[in-house]
């Protein structure tokens, strides 16, 4: 039996081991990436050194697949959408996944997972740091795809409750704090009011900005738009999502299910950079996601890990006259 002294020796050689790779890596991305901001780069570092520490499952995941990976994440719902809910499918189609702990409300998220535990009430966006149990980790310029598998959501949660007789277009905003600076990416009132006038005569729209009672909320404070009233009075024939919730709250469990079934039945999202924008981009069609700063379109996200979430047209909108163009070419 190890004795508390060779346990901490044991420790520091892995940890002293960790950095040794970390190093190399490092270098490596250094002279791979020599363009690339020294910040940034430690992001693809990172995911390197991710993928490398996969090897020591080797023999769990391609030989003995007992179940035996539990799978915990409680940091930003965006990176949770693109890096880790493939993975815990791709463990639940291997046969290996045991439980996966997330956040309040993820239930419907892990459909596929029997033993989900629902742990944290709220996210905590640095929680996954120095963690790298996860093949894509975080944001990075390239994707190991070998542990990632798409996630059926829209097949899932087809119904024919949210069905209307024009074809669905969801719009999908939000007014969030972010990078602690004021909002830079989401849709205004004078932004809404052009498309809505323009698109709803040939589309049911469907108009969703969660609020704070509404998710798990992260350092992200969500500040007021006031668009909801102005949308009830300007433009009745838009349906609230918020309004749905409320009609619907004896069948859905929870509003993150409610947008899962709503989303389902629709194939035409504008969506704004984030979380918003994964989650339309889990259902196939196309997702116009308005993203005017951001390290997703740095390393071209929106040609990589978006479209692969469901094979959705991910069309990357930088300018408000960028929304518009995309609009008129593909709706």
């Amino acid at each position: 039996m190890k004795t508390k002294q060779q346990n901490k020796r044991s420790l520091h050689l892995t940890k002293s081991m960790q950095g040794l790779f970390l190093n190399f890596l490092s270098l490596f991305t250094l002279l791979k990436y020599p363009s690339i901001k020294k910040d940034y780069r430690y992001f693809i570092r990172d995911n390197y050194y991710s993928r490398l520490l996969q090897t020591k499952y080797l023999i769990a995941d391609y030989i003995f697949k007992k179940e035996y990976k539990t799978i915990q994440y409680y940091g930003e719902f965006q990176q949770e959408l693109t890096f880790i809910l493939p993975f815990a499918y791709w463990h639940h189609l291997n046969g290996t996944l045991k439980k996966t702990i997330s956040c309040k409300d993820t239930k419907e998220l892990y459909f596929f997972s029997n033993n989900h535990e629902e742990r944290y009430s709220e996210r905590d966006a640095v929680s996954n740091y120095g963690s790298y149990e996860v093949p894509n980790m975080t944001h990075s310029i390239s994707y190991s795809y070998t542990k990632w598998a798409r996630v059926p959501l829209k097949e899932h949660y087809h119904n024919d409750t949210f069905r209307y007789d024009k074809p669905t277009l969801v719009i999908a905003n939000k007014y969030n704090i972010e990078w602690d600076e004021l909002p830079v990416n989401f849709f205004d009132i004078e932004t809404l009011d052009e498309i809505i006038t323009k698109y709803k005569d040939k589309y049911q729209i469907v108009y969703n900005r969660p609020l704070s009672r509404h998710i798990v909320q992260d350092n992200s404070e969500i500040l007021e738009l006031h668009e909801y009233e102005w949308l009830r009075e300007n433009h009745p024939e838009v349906i609230l999502i918020s309004d749905l919730y409320k009609q619907h709250s004896a069948s859905v469990n929870n509003f993150n299910h409610l947008q899962l079934l709503v989303y389902a039945n629709c194939s035409h999202f504008i969506s704004v950079h984030g979380g918003t924008g994964a989650l339309a981009s889990y259902f196939g069609g196309n997702n116009i996601i308005l993203s005017k700063k951001g390290i997703e379109q740095y390393f071209n996200e929106y040609a990589t890990i978006f479209p692969s979430l469901s094979g959705a047209r991910i069309h990357h909108a930088k300018t408000k006259s960028d929304i518009f163009r995309y609009l008129e070419e593909y709706y």
